[in-house]
């Protein structure tokens, strides 16, 4: 039975980059999901007649909040709703299945990279017809109307067992339980040459997985063991739950601290590699050898032709401002396009629609290509493996490589986390205004070329966003400030450091930069403001 009820805004609910991200203990705040699913239907026009994809990577509240969108879609005339079975669906795989069944959008529950549990995070992504983000002006207009929502409407009925695959009915509302990770698997094995990542595995390649307590259990699972052969057990941590079992599932050497002691012991495999909460983020390892997420997009663009969907050539490649400039010198090399986008996925989406690129990547632990509108962890994994298997290379030996191809540019990015928001929009306030004044000045034994806030402008909607702020410095080293959008906890000042240098490729990183961080916080005056000596993660 259709109900309609009365309700009151909250004033919280302005998207990020993809969706909301809020203390599990925030959403569940009465009407809290509702209001924000019924403020995008409203935004959008109506769902009447539509088809979305739903699921999410387990967290706690997911299966809650599932119960929540079936009802108020079916409320609001949605006409099928394809669900991931027991609600899980990683974030590339609903991009997948929204594209193939050509469905009007999706809503995935995720965070990401963030915590579980109660006290926890939890968020709800919305993706267009693209299968990706939703513009800015779409997600502008769905935060108006979460300030301005007085109801809104639900199918009174009990909850829908999404245990079992097939079809069943919620009111007029068809709901197709599906098999979240079949249709995944059918694309990647028309990207990859799975006969040869298989043979490689048959001839003693040894390999190790960590899904993080999160969605790509199932997914590795079955696409690393049991259709490649990797030895049982490869895959670890591949139980989703519900708090992750007490991990912070963001793929890198601080959190999946655990993946890099075995990677940089004596009884470490050939290959180590991690993804994240919603499957969208990748960290990839050789023995006692990490691969930074900027040198990986960069050598996955230079080895395109060993990929059987590749071969007949890519258009570009794009990075996110703050990922280093590798990517940029392979892109030339090749003479592909090449572009530097603002930070957030969306921004790669009418680039890859309008065949400008098909690669792209950011820092933070992201890479994915035009098969469909988000990263996607599990993809760079298979293309590193298809790599290795074309080429007989270890990781490190294909790493290398690149450098001396290329150069290498060491890089580092500086997390201050929990600052009062207030505080941090004051710093990067001032610090643009004194922008134009450090050109030619020195620090230390750096010299400013110039220095200027990041402004992208789309070649495709001639839209412009301001994202971030750049000092470039004569020895083409760079450092990149923005605030983060992906916390829930004050505000993180993220500080990108890069240095280049194309004749020795075995400085200690840390030291390398270390000068460079002293002056990052020189410029940007981060110890006065934020009383912090240091940052609080450096990845």
């Amino acid at each position: 039975m259709l109900k309609i009820v009365q309700t009151k805004p909250y004033l919280d609910q302005k998207m990020g980059t993809a969706g909301i991200r809020k203390k599990s203990r925030i959403v569940m705040q009465e009407n809290y999901i509702e209001n924000f699913v019924q403020s995008i239907f409203n935004a959008i026009g109506g769902v009447a007649g539509q088809t979305f994809v739903l699921g999410g990577d387990g967290r706690f509240y997911n299966k809650i909040a599932i119960q929540k969108i079936l009802k108020i879609a079916a409320a609001n005339g949605m006409a099928k709703m394809i669900v991931g079975q027991n609600g899980y669906i990683s974030t590339p795989a609903s991009s997948c299945v929204l594209l193939k069944n050509k469905a009007q959008g999706g809503l995935v529950l995720s965070a990401s990279h963030n915590p579980g549990g109660i006290d926890g995070d939890f968020g709800i992504k919305y993706a267009t017809a693209s299968g990706g983000q939703c513009s800015t002006a779409i997600s502008d207009k769905i935060y108006e109307n979460t300030k301005n929502i007085t109801s809104y409407k639900i199918w009174d009925a009990p909850d829908v067992d999404l245990s079992q695959i097939g079809v069943q009915k919620l009111g007029n509302m068809e709901i197709e339980v599906i098999d979240p990770v079949v249709d995944y698997v059918q694309m990647m094995e028309k990207i990859f040459d799975f006969a040869a990542i298989k043979k490689l595995f048959a001839d003693g390649f040894t390999f190790v997985f960590d899904a993080m307590n999160a969605v790509t259990g199932p997914y590795a699972k079955k696409i690393f063991e049991e259709i490649l052969g990797a030895d049982e057990g490869s895959v670890i941590n591949a139980v989703p739950l519900e708090d992750f079992g007490g991990l912070h599932p963001d793929p890198n050497l601080i959190y999946a601290s655990s993946l890099v002691r075995l990677m940089y012991s004596p009884s470490a495999p050939d290959f180590g590699a991690a993804n994240d909460g919603d499957g969208d983020r990748n960290m990839i390892l050789g023995r006692s050898f990490f691969v930074t997420p900027s040198d990986n997009i960069a050598i996955l663009t230079d080895n395109y032709r060993y990929i059987p969907a590749y071969k007949s050539g890519i258009y570009g490649v794009a990075k996110s401002a703050a990922t280093s400039t590798a990517v940029g010198r392979v892109a030339a090399a090749l003479g592909i396009g090449y572009y530097e986008v603002p930070t957030g996925w969306k921004y790669f989406c009418n680039l890859m629609d309008s065949h400008r690129i098909t690669f792209c990547g950011e820092e933070s632990f992201g890479a994915g290509s035009s098969h469909i509108r988000e990263k996607d962890g599990i993809w760079a994994v298979l293309f590193w493996l298809n790599i290795i298997a074309a080429t007989g290379k270890s990781v490190e030996q294909i790493t290398r490589e690149h450098w001396l191809k290329y150069g290498r540019s060491y890089y580092v990015r500086h997390d201050y986390e929990g600052i009062d928001i207030e505080k941090a929009n004051r710093l990067m306030a001032d610090l643009e205004a004194k922008l134009p004044e450090l050109a030619g000045k020195t620090f230390g034994s750096f010299t400013v070329s110039k220095a200027e806030p990041f402004v992208y402008n789309d070649p495709v909607d001639g839209s412009s966003t301001k994202n971030g702020l750049i000092v470039y410095f004569t020895d083409k080293s760079r450092i990149v400030y923005r605030l983060s959008g992906t916390g829930t906890n004050g505000a993180t000042l993220r500080v990108y450091l890069e240095r280049f240098d194309d004749k020795c490729f075995d400085e200690d990183v840390m030291q390398f930069l270390k000068e460079l961080a002293d002056v990052s916080r020189q410029i940007a005056e981060i110890t006065e403001r934020t009383a912090k000596e240091k940052p609080d993660v450096i990845t």
